[in-house]
């Protein structure tokens, strides 16, 4: 197998987020070696996964030179940032070459949350342009490959952040989900990756002001008890009075959940391989003494259709404002075909999206009907196992490339569209040897329960390491 990984004898070793915090407060360890480190495994992965967007190097050696303490957990601790939030001074692409990069002013609502926890960005990641495809494939910059397998897509949107992580460059990296983004990638790269609650964290302006906010920012990691770190201090940060704190979470619940298992997603049964894994998963949980049931998906047929016409109002309203949104070097020559198709599909079908709108904020209320007879639900993240690069080429015909999207992604817009939380853990490796994700949800606020059922499944059946 044609496998990369920067893991090895320097300052970061195989330590994860709390592992280098851990050193930091021991003095084995100082912040200038750990960035040292990373930015020298950025530059060895690099070139084979071809994660990076945009390098803020020479910015992160001298925040790491700076007086300790900085403020926040996870001092000195290096990391990256998507490439679709402001970060001030570094330009926000969202994956795409239509217009001039210029850096932004000031740090956007998320970034400014994300940074006082004390991690120091090494720069951002790539990404599918604005995030529309499940795999990053850039027509200039080329594809983001999967560190386990490079003819395989590292997924996406938030590809160069899984990229990384699983190949050991940085233990913890920014992530956002608007379909599976954060999922996604962390199936294909073998990752931790919660999707949490809606409101849970901030939004830009941007993603804001959508009609329905399905977009929910996170994090991809190696372990859980980095996920569930990051979200104690970003809710010391930023805390949604709406939702229940997620708090502390170090250990695994003590409750026995009643727990469903479903390998049909609204648009198709997963493929045979992926649903035997769904079924292996769902004995463990068995095992560990959770009653497991199976249960029909009860979501109609047509949310498929009302979240692709969704999507494709988004694409609609970047093309066509994208001038007054990006600048006057915006040119939409430059796009992809999938953002093209998209936007094509929208102008066709603009009356029927009000009431797409909203009936997909009506599903929370179908879903919500599981929740008297399952406290979590139990899907594979995806419905096949990960595909090679260019199956999901965006410059090739839009037909064929968003036939291919809904085939693959059909389980993690669910979500997006109902608020819950979502986490997808590598429970499972395929007859290949690639990762392959096992999805957990719950209801809304429940993020603490994920996380509690996360960290037992990590104890029970570590994860397969890139590394091994």
């Amino acid at each position: 197998m044609d496998r990369v990984h920067a893991f090895g004898d320097d300052a970061l070793g195989e330590l994860d987020a709390v592992g280098m915090v851990q050193a930091l407060r021991a003095g084995t360890v100082s912040p200038v070696e750990l960035i040292d480190a990373a930015i020298a495994r950025v530059e060895a992965v690099d070139p084979a996964c071809n994660g990076l967007a945009y390098e803020a190097f020479d910015r992160a050696r001298t925040r790491a030179r700076q007086p300790r303490p900085y403020g926040g957990f996870f001092d000195g601790v290096p990391t990256f940032v998507k490439d679709n939030v402001d970060v001030a001074g570094m330009p926000t692409m969202n994956g795409t070459d239509a217009w001039e990069p210029r850096p932004a002013a000031d740090d956007g609502d998320f970034a400014r949350a994300y940074l006082a926890t004390g991690l120091v960005p090494l720069g951002k990641t790539q990404m599918s342009e604005f995030g529309f495809s499940a795999s990053a494939e850039h027509p200039r910059l080329g594809p983001v490959r999967n560190p386990w397998h490079l003819e395989h897509t590292a997924g996406a949107s938030s590809s160069g952040s899984g990229a990384f992580v699983a190949a050991g460059v940085v233990p913890i990296a920014h992530a956002n989900d608007g379909g599976g983004s954060i999922r996604i990638p962390a199936s294909c790269n073998g990752l931790v990756g919660l999707k949490p609650s809606r409101g849970r964290l901030p939004l830009d302006k941007d993603m804001r002001q959508m009609p329905l906010r399905i977009v929910h920012n996170g994090v991809l990691t190696r372990s859980v008890r980095d996920t569930a770190a990051f979200y104690r201090e970003a809710e010391r940060v930023y805390a949604n009075p709406k939702l229940p704190p997620i708090g502390d979470v170090t250990e695994p619940g003590k409750a026995r959940l009643r727990i469903g298992v479903c390998t049909r997603s609204v648009a198709r049964e997963a493929s045979p391989e992926v649903s035997e894994l769904t079924h292996k998963t769902a004995a463990l949980l068995e095992e560990l003494g959770h009653r497991v049931v199976p249960v029909d998906n009860p979501v109609p047929a047509r949310f498929v259709d009302d979240f692709l016409l969704y999507w494709s109002f988004l694409a609609f309203a970047l093309v066509r404002g994208g001038r007054r949104t990006f600048g006057e070097t915006f040119d939409r020559a430059k796009l992809d075909n999938l953002t093209l198709g998209l936007e094509r599909y929208a102008a066709r079908n603009l009356v029927r999206v009000p009431a797409a709108v909203a009936r997909l904020a009506r599903v929370r209320r179908i879903t919500s009907r599981l929740q008297d007879t399952c406290d979590v639900l139990l899907m594979p993240t995806l419905a096949d196992v990960t595909p090679r690069v260019g199956h999901l080429d965006p410059v090739a015909d839009y037909e064929q490339v968003i036939a291919r999207l809904v085939e693959w992604v059909a389980f993690t817009p669910l979500q997006n569209a109902t608020g819950e939380p979502a986490i997808s853990l590598p429970t499972a490796v395929s007859a290949s040897g690639l990762p392959v994700g096992m999805m957990l949800s719950a209801p809304v606020g429940r993020d603490a329960r994920l996380l509690e059922l996360a960290y037992e499944l990590e104890q029970a059946r570590p994860w397969a390491r890139i590394q091994d």
